[in-house]
């Protein structure tokens, strides 16, 4: 039914990171329609209802999610509101009304105990209530039988919003040092890195060369990071770098610790690059590296 033309797109959480870049990405694919907090209560199911029935889409793109990692051990039933509940819900509804879902996890699913990067089918393990949180969210929109993509990713910055990568560029300008941790290591990946590589899924969802089974093999879950491995250490250099070339004087001094000198209320994975190989088999797409996508941000 989402493959007619033109397919009506809801994306929830327009004003976030990846959902401003959905916008932007997926308006080729159909009619979108974009909401945000002021226009949809995601801890109230029938606001959600309201929403998904008002406009009835054949495609949603669900960006919307708590992602205060440290702050969601105080808020845990907020989290799994808002991360849990919310994207099940939604997903009931595409199942019933034949529409494709698609939703953006994380990293954090895992407990970082292996040295190999992790696949969709390694077993998750979350250290915090954030990753506890978004693993039930992938579990209640696997458990509803709708078809649907779930993009588990990584350490997404962007130019808006709240991330890494903005926090950093500021302590750089401002202090004299910082001290990041070098012993957990991740892919920082771009949010419209994300947003792009939705699309040209979606584009080949919607091509009449995939049909029937084809279709419903490609369903499920897939990684979706940019290449490269790093620590926050590493980040932060990387982004000091990009700031002495665009001619911002940073002076502050970057020393790295390790994490049991960093204390906080979540228990972070040490080790959480996700393996892509499943999403170039099916798209046949080579993400870039962390440090070309910074380069553009």
């Amino acid at each position: 039914m989402y493959k007619k033309e033109p397919s009506r797109i809801l994306i929830f959480g327009k004003n976030g990171q990846v959902g401003y870049e959905l916008c932007r990405t997926l308006s080729t694919l159909g009619e979108i329609r974009a909401i945000d907090i002021d226009e949809c209560d995601l801890t109230d199911k029938n606001s959600i209802l309201e929403n998904l029935n008002g406009y009835r889409p054949t495609i949603i793109a669900n960006a919307a999610a708590y992602t205060a990692v440290d702050k969601a051990e105080s808020e845990r039933e907020l989290a799994f509101k808002l991360n849990a509940e919310a994207p099940g819900i939604m997903a009931d509804w595409a199942k019933k009304n034949h529409a494709l879902m698609i939703h953006y996890s994380t990293d954090y699913v895992f407990d970082g105990t292996k040295k190999e990067p992790w696949t969709e089918e390694d077993k998750p393990n979350p250290l915090n209530v954030y990753g506890e949180s978004k693993l039930a969210g992938d579990i209640n929109i696997q458990d509803s039988g709708c078809d649907h993509f779930i993009f588990r990713t990584s350490w997404v910055y962007g130019a808006r919003g709240k991330n890494f990568y903005l926090t950093i560029r500021k302590l750089l300008q401002e202090k004299d040092e910082i001290k990041v941790v070098d012993d957990q290591y991740g892919a920082p990946t771009w949010c419209r890195t994300i947003a792009e590589v939705t699309g040209q899924v979606l584009s080949q969802v919607q091509s009449p060369f995939c049909a029937g089974d084809t279709k419903q093999k490609i369903f499920g879950i897939y990684n979706l990071t940019n290449s490269g491995v790093t620590t926050w250490y590493g980040f932060t250099r990387a982004i000091n770098e990009k700031l002495q070339s665009e001619g911002s004087c940073t002076q502050a001094k970057i020393i790295p610790i390790e994490s049991i000198c960093y204390s906080t209320p979540a228990v972070r994975p040490a080790y959480s690059i996700l393996d892509g190989a499943k999403l170039y088999k099916m798209t046949m797409l080579h993400t870039e590296d962390f440090t070309i996508s910074l380069s553009n941000v």
